[in-house]
């Protein structure tokens, strides 16, 4: 467990892998960056056994320190680069496929990122600092975006609402508080504001179908 703190901690990566997030716990501890782990199970389980082998282990920390934990690794995996050989799977990669890899830094490695930077540039591409940073706030934009319109859930969310059942709950709160986390550590909601407001109505519609139902049910047994 990381130092204490009263800022609200929130993902910054998730591991399979208990002695992976170790490792970043320990780079957290040695440059006095607070932090938690957290074990979340990795399957949604209706009947709400609890598998203990699907776990992930997510480490939290501030917003405020995701850049500067960023640039932390992006000195240690730097060192790595410099050291890797030219048979390394990347080197097999066009120039596009690269500039893309670079463009996408959320859905690849630290590790792989800066190494595209570097066969491209020893390539005579000139990606400099600055064109990178430029494609990564290019994909902050296109993250920001919500998600489609969620016109299945929000039917399937009535459905079990107006049954009484606690998963249209669960899918009206999902709707309407889900977030998403930025790789800059900004959050923004994952869903479009109507589909936010529909989230709401299924939320609490569910809520009082359930009061009613419980409410019924004590009448007739009593």
């Amino acid at each position: 467990m990381g130092n204490k703190m009263n800022t609200e901690l929130i993902t910054y990566k998730k591991f399979n892998d208990e002695a992976l997030a170790s490792d970043l716990a320990n780079v957290l501890e040695r440059n006095n960056i607070p932090y938690k782990i957290e074990e979340e199970s990795t399957l949604f389980n209706p009947t709400f056994y609890t598998d203990e082998t699907a776990k992930d282990y997510a480490v939290k920390i501030s917003a405020d320190d995701f850049t500067k934990l960023n640039e932390i690794l992006k000195t240690q995996e730097s060192q790595s680069v410099a050291a890797t050989d030219t048979d390394h799977y990347l080197y097999a990669f066009t120039n596009e496929e690269l500039t893309e890899l670079v463009s996408k830094p959320d859905e690849w490695s630290l590790f792989d990122n800066l190494l595209a930077v570097k066969i491209l540039q020893e390539r005579g591409v000139n990606i400099t600092d600055e064109t990178v940073k430029q494609l990564n706030n290019k994909r902050l934009d296109d993250l920001k975006e919500p998600e489609k319109p969620q016109g299945t859930w929000i039917i399937i969310g009535y459905i079990f609402a107006l049954l009484g059942g606690v998963l249209g709950a669960f899918i009206g709160w999902h709707l309407f508080s889900s977030k998403k986390t930025l790789p800059n550590g900004e959050q923004v909601y994952s869903y479009i504001e109507s589909d936010r407001a529909q989230g709401r109505i299924i939320f609490y519609l569910a809520i009082m179908v359930l009061i009613a139902t419980a409410a019924i049910r004590i009448l007739v047994v009593s």
